[in-house]
């Protein structure tokens, strides 16, 4: 890590250590766990050269399964197959937070890999356009899945101990541990993007036929990207249901996975940082324009065409710019 890198991720550490002191734990909180969604959306897009718009998928399903798996434990589904309906029921014990959290994002991992088989055999808008159909086919599965609850959703979902030692029923105890939750995914992906898998898919992004010439399996690379970033995504999902207590269908709509492209953009694609500014500014402005009802969406809008307008290549994005060093 670079010095100024190193000064920056500084700067983003103690300003969630301290920020608890001005402002409300749960605010940050909420901002930790979609800074990471959108770091996780951005090592797809900003270094893997792939938009999707259909990551809310990976959000919504680790939160129903972490907070299923927190509350009831008992993980109920199914799938048909040429026709027949097979069902699953396994009957297993309310979890603890930490295998909840795990368990989601296996559960996002898993929808990773079985989507990422299809998508991967397609780029530019076609690539966008099969996330989105099979976000949509996620979406109207859990609205009518019965554990699920439709519109109401998972409710009351029971924070526990955390190793059966902690207890995150205390908001400072809750706050930490989403804090450590977002480090590790932050640092995750610092590593991965300046590793020699990095590299490789940045070659991809600028020039795949190139990076496939020098001897690179570059549907490979891609795959192994979308299943990380979905991963961290579930990540980031499960993380959210246990500190709302809460998993609804907000986190599986169409409209997560243009918020979280929002955010990216606002903070600048392609920058470490950018994703967790980008998460700040569009939860701070939903946050305290709330008052203004359905034309908080407008209000964003505006603010989102002045941004692009003024900083294209997003706040952080432009910062960089101007003192000519990656951030």
């Amino acid at each position: 890590m670079q010095k100024h890198q190193k000064i920056a991720c500084l700067l983003m550490v103690a300003f969630f250590a301290l920020a608890p002191l001005v402002l409300y734990p749960v605010f940050l909180m909420k901002v930790m766990c979609f800074a990471l969604f959108a770091c996780a959306f951005n090592l797809l897009i900003g270094f893997g050269g792939l938009l999707s718009f259909g990551h809310a998928m990976f959000l919504g399903t680790a939160g129903y399964a972490s907070a299923h798996a927190a509350k009831a434990g008992l993980v109920v589904g199914g799938f048909e197959l040429f026709g027949v309906q097979f069902p699953v029921l396994l009957n297993l014990p309310p979890f603890n937070p930490e295998f909840a959290i795990l368990f989601g994002t296996s559960a996002a991992a898993l929808l990773g890999g079985v989507t990422g088989l299809l998508a991967i055999r397609r780029q530019g808008i076609y690539f966008a356009m099969i996330t989105l159909a099979l976000a949509q086919m996620i979406y109207f599965y859990y609205l009518q899945a019965p554990f699920t609850h439709g519109e109401d959703g998972i409710q009351a979902v029971p924070r526990g101990r955390l190793f059966g030692l902690i207890d995150l029923t205390n908001i400072w105890a809750m706050y930490w541990t989403v804090l450590a939750v977002f480090l590790g995914g932050f640092l995750l992906i610092y590593r991965t993007i300046h590793s020699p898998f990095g590299q490789v898919l940045k070659a991809i992004r600028e020039n795949e036929p190139r990076a496939i010439s020098l001897g690179y399996d570059t549907a490979r690379y891609k795959f192994l990207a979308y299943m990380l970033s979905a991963t961290l995504a579930g990540l980031a999902g499960g993380t959210k249901a246990i500190v709302f207590q809460l998993a609804s269908l907000t986190d599986v709509h169409w409209s997560m996975s243009g918020e979280v492209v929002l955010m990216t953009l606002l903070g600048g694609m392609g920058t470490v940082f950018g994703p967790v500014a980008g998460a700040l500014a569009v939860i701070t402005m939903e946050n305290y324009l709330a008052q203004l009802g359905a034309w908080v969406t407008v209000v964003e809008g505006m603010i989102f065409v002045l941004c692009v307008l003024t900083f294209r290549r997003g706040v952080i994005g432009e910062i960089a710019r101007l003192l000519r060093r990656p951030l």
